[in-house]
C-alpha cells in the first residue's frame, strides 16, 4: 500500500525532556492505524506535531510525499489533515448544527465576522446537516452543544473535523470518558468512517483498538518499539513487557 503519512527520525525536546525520540512511523493510505503506549509515552506530543500545533526539534513529516514539517495547522488542514482532541473543542453556546456550520464556513474560507448573517445560508446549513446525519446526530441538530451527552459531543466534534473533507483523520482518544453504550456507538461510527478515510487513532480501550485497527504501533519513551497487525502486536513479547508489564501479558491484552 502507498504511504499517506511518513514520519522520519522525529525528535521533540522540552528542555531536558525527550518527548519524541527519533520516532519513525508509516501510515498507509486507507488504513486505520492505532497508536498505543503507556501514559507519558509521547502519543499526544506526536499528534501535536503531526497536526502542526508544535514544531519538532528534528526530523521530517511528509504527507502525500510532501514535506509538511514546517507548515502551520491551517495549511495542513487545506492539504487534507483533520484532528479531534482528547477534550472536546466545541462551542457550547451554539447548537449542534451551528457548530458544524462554523466548521464548514471555516473550510470555505469565510470570516466568522459575518456569522450572524451566515446562520441562514443554505450553502452552510445543507452540508452541515449532511455531516450531522453522517455521524448520527441529525435529530439533535437544534440542541445546544452544552446540552448534548458526552458521547454526542464527541460525535459532533468528529462531524466538525469532517467538514474540511480530510484524507487523514487524527483522533486522540475518541472514547475517553465514555460508558459502554456511548463507546459502542462511537466504535460503530469509526467503523463507517474507516471505509472512506485514513485514520490515525490514539486510544486506551484495547477492545476498540483490536476491533478497529488494521495495524498498531506501540510507543514507549517517545519511540516506536513495534508496528504490526493486531495479532502480531498481541504476540510480541517486547510489547507485552514494555507496554503492559509481565502480569498483564494474558489479562486484558492477549484476550482483549
Amino acid at each position: 500500500m502507498t504511504d499517506l503519512l511518513q514520519v522520519d527520525n522525529l525528535t521533540k525536546r522540552f528542555g531536558g525532556l525527550l518527548a519524541s525520540n527519533a520516532l519513525n512511523l508509516r501510515v498507509a493510505k486507507g488504513e486505520t492505524h492505532a497508536l498505543i503506549g503507556p501514559n507519558g509515552a509521547g502519543k499526544s506530543t506526536l499528534m501535536n506535531q503531526l497536526s502542526g500545533e508544535i514544531a519538532p526539534t528534528e526530523g521530517k513529516i511528509r504527507f502525500k510525499a510532501q514535506d509538511i514539517t514546517g507548515l502551520p495547522v491551517y495549511a495542513r488542514t487545506a492539504l487534507g489533515i483533520a484532528r479531534s482532541y482528547q477534550m472536546t473543542t466545541i462551542f457550547n453556546g451554539f447548537s449542534a448544527l451551528e457548530n458544524v456550520m462554523l466548521a464548514v464556513q471555516a473550510h470555505q474560507g469565510h470570516s466568522f465576522h459575518f456569522w450572524s448573517n451566515a446562520r441562514k445560508e443554505s450553502s452552510l446549513r445543507s452540508p452541515a446537516a449532511d455531516l450531522l446525519a453522517r455521524v448520527g446526530l441529525q435529530s439533535r441538530a437544534n440542541v445546544l452543544a452544552s446540552n448534548l451527552a458526552h458521547g454526542e459531543q464527541r460525535q459532533l466534534e468528529i462531524a466538525m473535523a469532517l467538514a474540511s473533507e480530510p484524507e487523514l483523520l487524527l483522533l486522540d482518544e475518541p472514547l475517553a470518558g465514555m460508558g459502554i453504550e456511548d463507546s459502542a456507538q462511537i466504535i460503530q461510527l469509526l467503523e463507517t468512517l474507516k471505509q472512506h478515510h485514513t485514520i490515525l487513532l490514539i486510544e486506551h480501550d484495547m477492545n476498540a483498538i483490536f476491533s478497529l485497527a488494521d495495524r498498531v504501533s506501540v510507543l514507549v519513551y517517545g519511540t516506536v518499539i513495534a508496528t504490526g497487525t493486531v495479532d502480531e502486536i498481541r504476540a510480541n513479547a517486547e510489547v507485552q513487557k514494555a507496554y503492559l508489564g509481565a502480569k498483564q501479558e494474558e489479562k486484558g491484552f492477549q484476550h482483549a
